[in-house]
């Protein structure tokens, strides 16, 4: 990757060709797993420039300018004036943006960190300051208006919104696109491209289908699409906006078959044990057939009682972000299960971090 700052930025840590980056990523991947799977790895690329729809950034002041900064490998910043692995919206953006904070004086003043999402039909700015800001509503309100954005600022115990705090998205699955809306602090895929090839790749994959149960189904990334292939779904999510922002999903979409149920992943395999939840109270859990279970779990991976939970199912479809805990996980599930399919994702070119999916059936 062409980036003036490579060397000194800490955020891309590999500068070799992007086709030497993935044997390097797909080597170690079929090293780490060689124990539990002889068979075919894919591996699905991304676009190795402008390919991240999220982006935060830290704001340092010099003078009467300011500058965006990110952590650096032997500095503690790094002074930058553009990123290479960004949307080109938020690279459009991030110039547009310094130059007007740069003519407005009370917008810049104790600024420290900016924040950008793009998706295909939206932007949005949020800002991070050390004062209160309320102080500057009107300006920050005339600054949304100005450069047409959606505007969300804040500061300790304070948040304005200009315009929406939500996004509208639009991802193309199998040759048909799906309508998503999220909030500003929703966990997104902030690989769009590597997203829609990750949901493709599990849709594609799905076979004999009844019923599906999902874990940490955020605002329904994969949970709406994949809808289509079976009978009935049951989704869980902790998060109160996720599930507000997953019905509207379904609404979208016009798709009435999926359960939401905002509940912890400990909570609801309780409530499959028997222990009663309110929350619960108009769904019977007796009535789904389950063929497939699909975790998305965090870096931590799965705990020990809902990797133990997920293998009385046939199926399961494991999305992981962390090969080393998928690992530790994979040692328990291949007892009952076998892989049948293994994919990359590479959602970062240019580093060390790398997407799986895994598909297991439950063995004769």
């Amino acid at each position: 990757m062409d980036c003036e700052y490579f060397g000194r930025c800490g955020s891309c840590t590999s500068n070799l060709p992007y086709l030497t980056q993935i044997d390097e990523k797909l080597s170690f991947i079929k090293s780490k797993f060689r124990d539990f799977y002889s068979g075919e790895f894919e591996f699905f690329t991304s676009n190795p420039r402008n390919y991240r729809s999220r982006a935060e950034f830290g704001i340092w002041h010099e003078g009467e300018d300011f500058f965006y900064t990110m952590h650096g490998i032997d500095e503690k910043r790094v002074f930058i004036d553009n990123c290479a692995k960004v949307d080109e919206k938020i690279a459009q953006f991030m110039g547009i943006l310094r130059e007007y904070l740069n003519s407005h004086a009370t917008l810049k003043q104790r600024l420290f960190g900016a924040e950008f999402i793009a998706t295909k039909c939206d932007f949005m700015a949020i800002l991070l300051y050390h004062k209160n800001v309320c102080e500057i509503e009107n300006d920050l309100q005339k600054m949304a208006g100005d450069l047409k954005i959606k505007l969300i600022a804040r500061s300790r115990g304070k948040k304005l919104i200009f315009g929406s705090e939500n996004l509208d998205e639009i991802l193309e699955i199998k040759g048909q696109k799906f309508r998503y809306t999220f909030g500003d602090n929703a966990f997104i895929q902030p690989n769009r491209e590597v997203n829609e090839k990750m949901i493709s790749w599990a849709f594609e994959n799905i076979f004999e289908a009844k019923d599906l149960f999902e874990l940490y189904c955020g605002h329904g990334n994969f949970t709406v699409p994949l809808s289509l292939k079976f009978g009935r779904v049951l989704a869980n999510e902790i998060n109160k906006s996720s599930i507000k922002n997953a019905h509207k999903n379904c609404e979208l979409n016009g798709i009435s078959n999926i359960n939401f149920v905002r509940m912890s992943s400990e909570e609801i395999i309780s409530a499959f044990r028997g222990e009663q939840f309110q929350r619960l109270s108009e769904i019977r859990l007796d009535e789904f057939e389950f063929s497939h279970i699909l975790v998305d779990p965090p870096r931590a991976g799965l705990d020990e009682s809902v990797c133990d939970f997920i293998t009385h199912y046939p199926n399961i479809i494991y999305i992981s972000c962390n090969p080393a805990t998928l690992h530790k996980n994979l040692h328990k599930i291949i007892q009952t299960h076998e892989i049948v399919k293994f994919a990359v994702f590479d959602q970062f070119p240019h580093t060390a971090h790398i997407e799986s999916g895994v598909l297991l059936r439950k063995k004769k």
